[in-house]
Order: C-alpha cells, then sequence, then structure tokens
C-alpha cells in the first residue's frame, strides 16, 4: 500500500478517529486507526465497540491496500510533519508502515488489518434528514442535563424523540430536565425513541462545528444510530431501557412569573456562586419581593456573599434555593437579552423559557433549606 495526501485533511481526520480510541482498550486492535486506500480515497475507521467512525480523505493512491496503525502514535507522527504533503507506505515483507514527509521520515509498526472490526454503514432502520444546525443548537440546549453518574446510565444519555416532522431532545438527571424542539425534513408516521449517549452526541456537535449549515442523514434501529455528514459517518449503540416519562416533570400552572436580564442574571449567580461551591448542594437562595431578586449564598466554612439586582415580578413574594450550577448551566443556553422563570412555592420545580421561544423549557427542583 502506498498513498500521498494532505497533512491537514490527514490530521483533522485522524484527530476524530482517535476520540472514537478507548483509552483502556479490550484488545489491542481497538487502539489502533484501520487505513484503507483505494483508488483515490483514502478510509479511516477507529472504533470501541460502543462507537465507530468511518472518514474519508483525498489521496493519490499508488498502490491500493489496507493496515491497521497505533492510533496514538500515528496522530502524533503526523501532526508534527513538516510539510503540507504526507506518504505513507506500507510493507508486507516487514509489517512495518512508513510515514515521509519533506526530509522527515518515520517507520511504525503495524496490524493485521483482518483482526479489525470493520464497521458497515447501517442500512436498515428509521431514516429521516436533519439540517446540522438544529441537531447542533438540540445537542447544546439539553445534554448539559444529563447525569453523570454511572449508577444510572439511561439517564447518561438524551432522549431523541420523533413525530410527525417533529424532532425533540430531552435530557435530565432526575433534579433537572432541559427539553428543545425543532423540525426534520421527512415525515415519521408513528412516536419513535432513542436514548443516544452523552459522548456521541457531544462528538457530533463538535464534528458540526462549521457555521455553514448541512444535511445529516440518520438511521436508526432500537440498538443503533448511525449518522452521516459530508465524509464523516458514525455510528453508537444506544442506551437499552424505557426512558421516563418526562412530560409528568413538566409543571402546566404557575401562580409566580419572574422576568430576569440574561447576562446580568448570570453574573451575579456566578458571582455569589463563588462562595457555595463548597458546600453539599452548591446552593443560593434567590428572594423575589418589591421588583428585585436578593441572590444569598451562606457558607459557613468559606462566608457570605450577597447581590441585589432588579426583576419584573408577577405574583406574590417567594423566597427559593437552587444548585447554582444547575442555573449557570442553563442560563448559558439562553438565546436573548431575557428570560422568565415561573414558580409556584419554594419546594415545587421551578420552570426557565424564553420570552418568544416555546420550543425551549428547562425544570429544575428547588434545594430544601434550613430557614
Amino acid at each position: 500500500m502506498k498513498f500521498s495526501c494532505l497533512k491537514s485533511e490527514l490530521v483533522q481526520a485522524i484527530q476524530i478517529a482517535g476520540r472514537s480510541i478507548a483509552s483502556k482498550p479490550q484488545t489491542p486492535i481497538l487502539s489502533g486507526i484501520y487505513l484503507h486506500a483505494e483508488k483515490d480515497t483514502l478510509e479511516i475507521q477507529a472504533t470501541d465497540y460502543e462507537i465507530g467512525v468511518i472518514l474519508h480523505v483525498e489521496a493519490e493512491v499508488e498502490k491500493s491496500g489496507e493496515i491497521v496503525v497505533s492510533g496514538r502514535y500515528f496522530q502524533e507522527v503526523v501532526r508534527t510533519l513538516p510539510n503540507e504533503e504526507v506518504t505513507v507506505q506500507y510493507d508486507s515483507s516487514t509489517s512495518i508502515i512508513k510515514i515521509s514527509s519533506g526530509k522527515s521520515t518515520f517507520t511504525l509498526l503495524s496490524m493485521k488489518a483482518d483482526d479489525f472490526p470493520k464497521i458497515r454503514p447501517m442500512q436498515e432502520g428509521n431514516r429521516f434528514t436533519i439540517n446540522s444546525a438544529v441537531l447542533k443548537e438540540l445537542i447544546r440546549r439539553t445534554t448539559f442535563a444529563c447525569a453523570t453518574d454511572e449508577t444510572r446510565p439511561l439517564f447518561m444519555g438524551a432522549l431523541l424523540e420523533l413525530e410527525g416532522s417533529k424532532v425533540r431532545m430531552v435530557a435530565t438527571n432526575s433534579h433537572r430536565l432541559s427539553f428543545d424542539e425543532g423540525s426534520i425534513e421527512d415525515e415519521i408516521p408513528k412516536l419513535s425513541q432513542y436514548v443516544i449517549p452523552k459522548r456521541i452526541l457531544e462528538e457530533i456537535q463538535h464534528i458540526l462545528s462549521g457555521d455553514v449549515p448541512e444535511k445529516v442523514e440518520v438511521v436508526c434501529t432500537r440498538s443503533e444510530m448511525g449518522f452521516s455528514v459530508h465524509h464523516i459517518y458514525i455510528t453508537t449503540r444506544l442506551i437499552e431501557g424505557k426512558y421516563p416519562e418526562y412530560r409528568r416533570a413538566i409543571p402546566s400552572e404557575f401562580s409566580k412569573r419572574v422576568t430576569l436580564s440574561t447576562s446580568d442574571f448570570l453574573s451575579a449567580v456566578s458571582r455569589v456562586g463563588l462562595i457555595a461551591r463548597s458546600s453539599e448542594y452548591n446552593t443560593i437562595k434567590l428572594m423575589f419581593n418589591m421588583g428585585e431578586v436578593h441572590i444569598y449564598s451562606d457558607n459557613p466554612v468559606v462566608g457570605k456573599a450577597e447581590e441585589t439586582m432588579q426583576a419584573v415580578i408577577e405574583g406574590e413574594d417567594i423566597e427559593i434555593a437552587f444548585n447554582a450550577s444547575y442555573l449557570i448551566d442553563v442560563l448559558k443556553t439562553i438565546n436573548g437579552d431575557t428570560f422568565i422563570m415561573e414558580m409556584n412555592d419554594s419546594l415545587k420545580p421551578a420552570l426557565v423559557r424564553e420570552p418568544d421561544n416555546e420550543d425551549f423549557l428547562y425544570v429544575i427542583t428547588p434545594v430544601r433549606t434550613r430557614h
């Protein structure tokens, strides 16, 4: 096998592939990146059995073939090469891969391509097309609310719900819930639900980081989901289990409504939250009365912090406490200068939303405090 390609394109591809390699692979072959050169294309694959990726790079192929090379060392070597053109050559008699660029030459040992668990793009399943900008926004608005506790694997993913031309994404850790809705280019005849690992969604968000919207082709089965965009294909195992009925966690009526400046409130909560960080629940108190919100944190080990800002308050006065991080996380996702917080009393869940957007909402459970 022998091929040449641009260093910049190869580096970008193997960086994406490298994130699909397990830090502690089950077998040595899973520490490698699979390379297959044929015609005018280099195909790159990597997998840890949970997530797999296929990428294609334009290349001048002098001799077709396939090999597996150490993902870690191949990535580091290519990244440091001096020239823009890279030539890779494999000698089957010695099982050595030669990488050259300008006056630099490296040799790496290879592994057998036959031992690599090659990824095959999914052919059967529920198919739909979604705009990359819509998918990125769904991910950005929800996955931060996923659980990090491995004892609850179902909550370590986000629910993707398809119905008609609508797509919804929901994430929760049982103390907060984030929901966002968008549109797809297809009609899904019946309600379909899939729980996607947070890790794969964050990887897709990273891949779709460009400013120009693209079409993302998605195919789903009960156990697997594949995403295809441009020259990249990603597949992942889905999280098994029935996702909780999230609609029951969303309050329908509120007796109090507060409108606040997004940037000012975020800054204030971040400052007061500095004192709360070392407490068990990272608790800050909010007291709404007389057109103001008083933000307060008292940590007997560290000290106190308080700040007051203006607010538009509808309803009776209320004092309520939240995990500061849970507030900061959602405030960073708000699109707009103001947001609305709706409440009933100090022990019932509150809702955060945008004034003119019914597609996004965030439910947050208060922290019980001793007065």
